[in-house]
């Protein structure tokens, strides 16, 4: 039995992949490139191996964000597909906030533009972190709810 540190390990790392091969995937299919590893490297100033490792923290940082925290603020939310769809939403909210704040920290870094269509990227984005949410949802034990 996993406790919910193990499964927030276990399911970041899983979400991280899936979402990343999604990525790949959906490259080869018209979309235009994304890649986070790269993009975080980039912001940095850092290789892209330590892109892929800091891409990996961050999706084990809200995979235990999930888990300690959204799995009972979002027990509420009818199913575990809709649960993570909410929270991979979030996820994505929180991401656009947070790379213009990196991106002004990082200001010296080698800073590459996206490219591609900018609509083609946030749609991209939305539904690469809404599958990475279902996955942390379907891989985490539910809140028992208590009923009276």
């Amino acid at each position: 039995m996993q406790n919910k540190f193990q499964q927030s390990i276990f399911a970041g790392i899983t979400a991280t992949i899936v979402m990343s091969l999604l990525m790949m995937v959906s490259a080869v299919m018209g979309m235009p490139k994304m890649s986070p590893p790269d993009l975080v490297a980039a912001m940095m100033g850092l290789p892209i191996a330590a892109g892929w490792v800091i891409h990996f923290m961050i999706g084990i940082l809200f995979a235990m964000g999930y888990v300690f925290l959204f799995n009972n603020l979002l027990k509420k939310i009818p199913g575990k597909i809709l649960r993570g769809a909410v929270y991979g939403l979030i996820v994505f909210i929180v991401a656009q906030i947070s790379f213009p704040i990196l991106g002004a920290i990082f200001a010296d870094a080698n800073n590459s533009e996206p490219e591609g269509s900018m609509v083609l990227l946030m749609i991209g984005s939305v539904v690469g972190h809404i599958v990475f949410g279902i996955v942390i949802a379907l891989m985490v034990k539910p809140v028992l709810r208590i009923t009276n």
